[in-house]
């Protein structure tokens, strides 16, 4: 990645960033990044995780890194303030049981699964939501133990899917465009989410409840992550072991995203250090 030009002082920033193929490798593993986390963290540099992961696997992994920041969920579908009294919301928000709040951006899951079926009927095909799959299954999919299998499932705002190994993404994503929906693709799974909802839309909704402006380090590798990353100020790939996705990369030879010296938290972590000027 090339050296960054001046910008504004580090307290100046939030990091915001996808986990699943980025901070996290496919075992699900962050260590590499654990230190420089631990490091953001204490100097009151929010790391803002924005996945298509639920609330439930997203606290499970703030817990394990260490922070308290405000988290993007299933694909933008909402936004939870752990400490609601730091920023300034400007949609309705519920009161979550403990104690902070969650902001809905998309559609109830019970709302989005009938137009799934609905998709794949007018395709002449058949997908397999997530929450059809057996738990077998699902750890099959996505290398999770049963207890993060079972975290995985309880959706709220999306309806991830498995495509028929001979059913490409695009002519599913244009007929959910011309239906007023979004499907959208992940690493493992395909996402239909509400027009009103994607990781860019959400991004925009939290730098608008942001009271001290600061500008937004974003970090993604996937399809999924596109919104996102148009919507920063900086956007920063991280490939994986056999380059970034070939999807994103128009937008890095074009110059708008910079690309990541490594896959996963090394290269996540040296991307970082480097854009905010850490040693």
């Amino acid at each position: 990645m090339a050296t960054p030009p001046p910008h504004p002082p580090t307290s100046k920033w939030l990091v915001v960033t996808d986990l699943d193929g980025t901070l996290l490798d496919h075992a699900y593993n962050f260590s590499p990044a654990a230190p420089l986390l631990r490091q953001l963290e204490q100097e009151g540099i929010p790391i803002i995780p924005c996945t298509s992961k639920t609330a439930e696997e997203v606290e499970q992994f703030r817990t394990a890194a260490g922070l308290s920041s405000p988290y993007i969920v299933e694909n933008g579908g909402a936004i939870h303030f752990p400490h609601p009294q730091d920023w300034q919301p400007d949609r309705p928000w519920q009161v979550e049981p403990g104690g902070g709040m969650v902001m809905p951006l998309g559609w109830p899951s019970e709302r989005l699964r009938p137009l799934l079926s609905s998709l794949a009927a007018a395709l002449g095909t058949q997908f397999s939501a997530l929450e059809d799959l057996s738990q077998e299954e699902v750890m099959a999919c996505t290398g999770l133990s049963p207890q993060g299998s079972a975290l995985a499932v309880r959706r709220r705002w999306s309806v991830p899917f498995l495509l028929p190994a001979d059913q490409a993404i695009e002519p599913v994503e244009s007929l959910a465009a011309a239906r007023g929906l979004k499907v959208l693709q992940g690493n493992r799974f395909a996402h239909l989410i509400a027009p009103g909802s994607d990781k860019g839309l959400a991004l925009a909704a939290l730098r608008r409840a942001d009271p001290w402006r600061r500008h937004v380090l974003a970090l993604g590798d996937s399809p999924n992550d596109q919104a996102l990353l148009d919507g920063a100020d900086q956007a920063i790939v991280i490939p994986g072991p056999q380059g970034p996705h070939p999807r994103l990369e128009s937008a890095i030879a074009a110059g708008r995203y910079q690309l990541a010296s490594a896959p996963h938290a090394p290269g996540w972590a040296d991307a970082v250090a480097t854009w905010l000027g850490i040693s």
